[in-house]
């Protein structure tokens, strides 16, 4: 789909949605302009994702879709070509910001420098509020492991515990993964945003390069973040399986003191269980309350032990 935005009575910019192969080439021969297919958008090399040629742009960026609970949160390529009286946006999702950037460039006459940045800034604030919402869930994820989720259920249901840390363990996954779309955007605008400055240098425009000039220290300072968030990330996921680990062990030390314990009780009844001819305690009037009490005090022994020790 071919929508086109004007302004002082003259196309400036041209937005391509999910088109075809033959929808870009017929946008080439309408605009004169050499608009790459999906196929070069989705090359990772910087060489393939920046190019200026001729005073024209060609810059690609690796952008999340509109996320919902039921979607899966995957990157899809941006492509713009930038003139000085063009841009062309090349799309094939229903992206974030592009129905706020349109309303925007309705209201007043733009050039295509200017409605570039407007995307451009929508990408990097759309990063930004992403960022904060990872953070936020960290933070909760933290609560939950150190403070309060595992002390509440340490009294002592051990499948609640590790039913809540395998949920947190899918949930970090999950997080990283978001984090990972995030950092392939910030990644390729840290490079896109220096480059269009230095090449657009005499054709962009103060403002423009102003803008630029900003919008490049944003990049950087949520790049600087991002890392931050990553460590954090991966702090979590060590404390789960740490944790994780510390439950099967506590299972594995009952299991372990339960069969010490039944060792010394087995041992008393299977002596008083040969039936030997010649054994006292058979016609004894108190043997048999006897060898229950041996039994008894076998088995508390070990348990007295191991409370003594520490180890239970």
């Amino acid at each position: 789909m071919l929508t086109e935005h004007y302004s002082g009575g003259k196309t400036v910019w041209v937005d391509l949605y999910n088109p075809t192969n033959e929808e870009i080439a017929l946008a080439c021969g309408t605009y004169g302009l050499d608009i790459p297919p999906r196929e070069q958008l989705e090359e990772i090399e910087f060489s393939s994702r920046l190019q200026y040629e001729d005073d024209v742009f060609a810059v690609s960026v690796p952008v999340t879709p509109h996320f919902t609970n039921q979607a899966e949160d995957v990157t899809t390529p941006l492509g713009f070509v930038l003139t000085k009286d063009l841009l062309v946006t090349v799309r094939f999702s229903q992206l974030h910001t592009f129905e706020a950037i349109t309303a925007r460039v309705k209201r007043r006459e733009r050039s295509a420098p200017d409605i570039f940045m407007v995307i451009l800034e929508a990408m990097i604030d759309y990063g930004a509020d992403r960022l904060e919402e990872l953070r936020a869930e960290a933070q909760r994820i933290s609560q939950r492991i150190f403070h309060k989720g595992i002390q509440d259920q340490q009294t002592y249901n051990v499948s609640g515990v590790n039913r809540m840390l395998r949920d947190t363990l899918v949930q970090i996954g999950d997080m990283g993964e978001r984090l990972s779309h995030i950092r392939d955007t910030l990644l390729v605008l840290q490079r896109a945003v220096p480059f269009v400055t230095e090449n657009g240098d005499a054709w962009l425009g103060g403002p423009v390069k102003a803008r630029l000039k900003m919008a490049g220290k944003d990049v950087r300072s949520l790049n600087e973040y991002e890392g931050h968030l990553n460590t954090k990330i991966q702090f979590l996921l060590n404390a789960a399986l740490g944790f994780l680990t510390t439950e099967q062990n506590n299972l594995f030390k009952v299991l372990t003191i339960a069969s010490v314990v039944g060792i010394p009780p087995v041992l008393v009844a299977g002596v008083y269980g040969m039936n030997f001819h010649f054994m006292p305690e058979l016609s004894w009037q108190f043997g048999y309350p006897f060898g229950l009490a041996l039994i008894l005090i076998s088995g508390l022994l070990p348990l007295l032990w191991f409370k003594w020790r520490g180890w239970w």
